[in-house]
């Protein structure tokens, strides 16, 4: 029996699962299963019994351990400004980038973008700082075009009394370090919150910053500067805003999405090409500063800032199908904190994230590994 092919193919077939929780969990133990049958010659027992095997761990009610998480490292890599905060995190050139916000609070007129840049993640040097004079520059996003660029994101917020109240804003580098001029993307007063390649097309997702207009729009692009409508008013219940958008293998794509009316709690979207028809269920938590990933194995980890009884930024298993969210590893946090940029890198996930559990609101760097 080739238990090699066999356990090859249960892993491919559990990557296209629309919820491969308890089957990824679950293909580790197959593999020492086959192992154990490598003696076994009958092709037709061997089929039968994958097949019993697969009904066993596939449906949605079987039981199977979660894996296990383990904080491997947190530390400080930034606390120059007075104010620290609002992070992203990828890897470009077999490089580090962590871009943020500075400021001297968490709301201010002087917030500038820093961007710091490392070999290994634990030495960091500051590659750029883009300041802007009309406005506070506001939540730093980091993506990779197609075209092998980093791709900055932002919003500037003015001062009151102007014609908006919001414009976001793209950057584009080649090393990191020169940015040039920004591009105005997406429509006055939409905050595009956080840009997410698929397939060569860049989405986003705007939300309204004026009192007449909250709600959330769905954007996309060609070339990360001009973003098209795809569907307006995706939605407009409890003031929705900040997002993060995963695509899976086969085009689905999910949101989570934060809201701040009422109700407050955070949903989690589900929406296939042309993403115009979207399924919404309530998470029945309130969040903020949302991020998701795709774990290789097909799990889905969000990291969120929580707010029911300790404040704290905490990374959760996100189940799509039973739309529920469920915490598993509080990061050392507190206060004024979350807004996490995610990398799986080495076997671990590289988390990124602020907070002022330690008196001065600063950047940190979580590893996270899972057993």
């Amino acid at each position: 029996m080739n238990t090699d092919a066999i356990s090859r193919e249960f892993t491919r077939i559990n990557a296209n699962q629309p919820n491969n929780c308890v089957v990824a969990a679950a293909t580790v133990n197959l593999r020492r299963i086959l192992r154990c049958l490598d003696l076994c010659s009958s092709a037709f027992i061997c089929g039968s019994l994958l097949l019993c095997l697969w009904h066993c761990v596939a449906p949605q009610g079987a039981i199977a351990a979660d894996p296990r998480p383990e904080l491997v490292s947190v530390r400080r890599i930034w606390d120059a400004a007075p104010h620290n905060a609002f992070t992203d995190l990828t890897r470009f050139d077999d490089r580090w980038f962590c871009a943020f916000r500075e400021g001297k609070a968490h709301v201010s007129p002087d917030g500038a973008l820093r961007v710091l840049t490392s070999a290994n993640g634990e030495k960091w040097t500051s590659t750029a700082l883009i300041k802007s004079t009309t406005g506070d520059l506001r939540d730093a996003k980091l993506t990779i075009t197609p075209d092998k660029r980093l791709m900055l994101t932002a919003a500037k917020a003015f001062p009151e009394g102007e014609s908006k109240s919001h414009q976001s804003l793209a950057w584009f580098s080649e090393d990191g370090k020169q940015w040039g001029e920004p591009a105005e993307i997406g429509d006055r007063d939409y905050w595009l919150w956080r840009t997410t390649w698929h397939k060569g097309t860049a989405h986003s997702i705007g939300y309204g910053c004026r009192k007449d207009n909250q709600w959330v729009r769905l954007y996309k692009s060609a070339d990360g500067r001009q973003f098209d409508v795809i569907k307006d008013k995706l939605h407009d219940e409890g003031y929705p805003n900040e997002t993060s958008l995963v695509f899976l293998p086969d085009d689905r794509c999910f949101c989570l999405l934060r809201r701040d009316g009422q109700p407050n709690t955070g949903l989690l979207g589900i929406a296939a090409p042309p993403y115009t028809d979207w399924q919404w269920k309530d998470l029945n938590k309130r969040i903020g500063g949302p991020h998701m990933i795709r774990l290789p194995a097909g799990r889905i980890v969000a990291a969120v800032r929580l707010m029911d009884a300790q404040v704290r930024t905490s990374l959760c298993w996100l189940n799509p199908e039973a739309g529920t969210l469920s915490e598993f590893l509080k990061l050392p946090s507190g206060g004024d904190t979350s807004y996490a940029g995610l990398v799986w890198h080495d076997e671990m996930l590289w988390v990124s994230y602020y907070s002022s559990h330690e008196g001065k609101t600063s950047i940190y760097l979580a590893k996270v590994r899972f057993e």
